[in-house]
């Protein structure tokens, strides 16, 4: 077993490694987003619905019932895809999760919602969006 200094010593790399996985596997972000559900594509394009700082769909308002609905049911496979991406990169979900919110922060277009470091919700101008300090740098966001 690795001694824990040495452990928290690679942590940040191996969460970096980790973001540059979740950046590659996005690269076909601008075709999947083509292929969201319109229930979704719409949520994201009114700001009913928007990227958290924790890597979860997050509600910028009051959601409706059924937009809950679809938000948590998105949610629920993101934390699947975390699990398995964490146990592979031997990180805790919620660092994965983390890691990973930073980086769809860093996609979100012109007019959509995402959560800032303060955890208030910003709408996405032409400007970079602003990110926590503990998100990774170095891994370019999918356009």
């Amino acid at each position: 077993m690795m001694p824990l200094r040495e452990q928290t010593r690679r942590k940040p790399a191996m969460l970096l490694a980790g973001a540059a996985v979740l950046a590659a596997l996005t690269l076909a972000a601008p075709a999947s987003a083509q292929q969201r559900d319109p229930a979704y594509a719409a949520a994201r394009a009114n700001g009913q619905v928007g990227e958290g700082a924790d890597g979860y769909l997050g509600f910028p308002a009051a959601p409706s019932p059924e937009i809950r609905h679809m938000a948590e049911d998105i949610n629920i496979k993101r934390r699947a895809v975390y699990a398995d991406k964490a146990e592979a990169q031997k990180a805790t979900i919620d660092d994965y999760a983390f890691t990973a919110g930073c980086l769809a922060i860093q996609r979100t277009a012109p007019g959509e919602k995402y959560e800032g470091p303060d955890g208030k919700w910003y709408t996405r101008t032409a400007a970079p969006p602003l990110l926590d300090s503990r998100c990774p740098k170095g891994a370019p966001p999918a356009q």
